[in-house]
């Protein structure tokens, strides 16, 4: 299993070297190639290993901590939680490489440009493989490695173009995610002298003060990692990176970070206390209003999704904060949409990405009738916004009647209380989702839709893929949940 668990990790962190130094023929080929050996030894991993324990080996060490009996410090970790996000990791990697290909090409009306395709694959691809060591982490030390490394990958992304908007934007969201992860630093120290630990499981050897001081200080760097109040301006901002970036990292990969440290922990350690749930949901919610609001003033339909982005991560730690509380319903239900989201959105910022491909614009105003000059974009995207919304049978429905069910299962007036604004948030997204669609979709057909392009085969195949996971993932999630210890 280790020798399998590292050509997961090799093969895109070996194929970003050689998809970054090699000429630019052959840089696509590597990183699809690199992708799809990294998609198919993960699904042997996970195909192998049984859902109903955890499989945790430490074999590497270091000499000055085995002194305070740190035996095993770095090596992995496998269970449904991990899963849930390697899942996520390794098909939307594969899916958005794909589409790269044909996406950053000089036919892109939006930017008609195949620079810097060789610097985009290294560090995607190296994301990717960050991303995976994130997932399979068996301590928070070997997390934080792995987490820093998508702070730089993420800054390089975002800054992709290198007109002076990506590069503030670049430079805005280092500086955030990085301070956040200043707090995760922070709780290392603290916890490694308390305990002489990095276990997830180490907080419940710490006085129920300082666990929940312990607890706080990883909760402000998830919310500057996952955008949330008051670090959520960055991510909006990011949206001037490619959308391929926009997809994996703000969609799938980065922001999930955040939320997965958090599920971590709480599954980790029964002894937190209602307080420290009641936190996780008190904020989630004010997140939820705040990108709410949000809504009303965004014409690009890129930030859009970003605000959305940002509701539905506080989806995640609102069901984990419900979790915290006593429900371990709501706890499935934020666990499980990291993987429903995931996809649905995914879905989604490719869809604007094809968009603003073949029209060379992403603003409402200007779209109309979309459905009759770009059929397979604008049934994926309303596909993909039908997910989101939380419509059976696509994934988004099956976390969202978990979060309900968990969150009414709570009771009391605080159960009532977060009830009151998660469920304004559904009502108020799917009616403005819904107004959004019809305008870019339905009715006449407006200049900019009447002169799209028609996409590359490559693009169509990955929306349509993007499409039918929208139905299986959530048996999938339902699976894996089903096994959270």
């Amino acid at each position: 299993m280790g020798t399998l668990l590292l050509l997961l990790i090799l093969f895109p962190a070996c194929g970003a070297v050689f998809a970054g130094l090699l000429r630019k023929r052959f840089s696509d080929l590597i990183a699809v190639v690199s992708t799809v050996g990294m998609f198919i030894v993960g699904v042997v991993i996970i195909l192998s290993t049984p859902l109903y324990r955890t499989v945790t080996s430490l074999p590497i060490s270091l000499p000055w901590l085995e002194n305070v009996g740190v035996k095993g410090l770095f090596g992995y970790q496998l269970d449904p939680l991990g899963f849930i996000l390697l899942i996520v990791v390794i098909t939307l990697g594969l899916l958005v490489i794909l589409f790269a290909t044909g996406y950053l090409s000089q036919k892109n009306k939006e930017h008609p440009s195949t620079e810097g395709k060789e610097r985009h694959h290294f560090w995607m691809l190296l994301f990717i493989a960050s991303m995976i060591g994130i997932a399979i982490s068996p301590n928070f030390l070997q997390l934080y490695i792995f987490w820093e490394m998508t702070t730089l990958c993420s800054w390089a992304l975002i800054s992709h173009y290198r007109n002076e908007e990506s590069l503030k934007a670049g430079f805005k969201a280092l500086l955030m995610t990085f301070s956040g992860g200043l707090f995760f630093a922070i709780a290392l120290v603290i916890l490694f002298v308390n305990t002489k630990s990095f276990d997830f499981s180490a907080l419940g050897l710490l006085s129920p003060k300082l666990q929940t001081w312990m607890f706080i200080l990883l909760l402000i760097a998830a919310w500057a990692k996952s955008a949330q109040i008051p670090f959520y301006t960055w991510l909006p901002d990011a949206m001037a990176a490619p959308t391929t970036v926009s997809m994996y990292l703000h969609a799938a990969a980065m922001v999930k970070a955040g939320v997965f440290l958090i599920a971590r922990t709480a599954v980790a350690n029964s002894t937190l206390s209602f307080g420290s749930g009641l936190l996780v949901g008190i904020m989630a919610s004010l997140t939820m209003l705040v990108s709410l609001f949000m809504f009303f003033y965004q014409d690009d339909l890129k930030r859009l999704l970003a605000y959305s982005t940002i509701a539905h991560l506080a989806y995640i730690l609102f069901g984990i904060g419900i979790g915290i509380m006593g429900s371990k319903t709501a706890l499935a239900g934020g666990i499980m949409h990291i993987i429903n989201h995931g996809i649905g959105k995914g879905l989604l910022f490719l869809c604007v990405g094809a968009i603003a491909y073949s029209t060379g614009t992403r603003s409402i105003n200007a779209l109309s009738g979309l459905i009759k000059t770009a059929p397979i974009t604008s049934i994926a995207f309303i596909v993909g916004m039908l997910a989101i919304l939380g419509v059976p049978p696509f994934s988004g429905f099956w976390s969202k009647f978990y979060l309900l069910v968990g969150t009414i299962e709570l009771g009391g007036l605080p159960g009532y209380l977060l009830l009151i604004p998660f469920l304004l948030e559904i009502i108020v997204a799917f009616g403005w989702f819904l107004h959004v669609g019809h305008r870019v979709f339905f009715g006449p057909v407006s200049e900019d839709a009447a002169q799209a392009s028609p996409l590359p085969f490559v693009m169509n195949f990955v929306l349509i893929v993007l499409v039918i996971l929208t139905l299986v993932v959530p048996y999938i999630g339902l699976t894996l949940v089903k096994y959270l210890n």
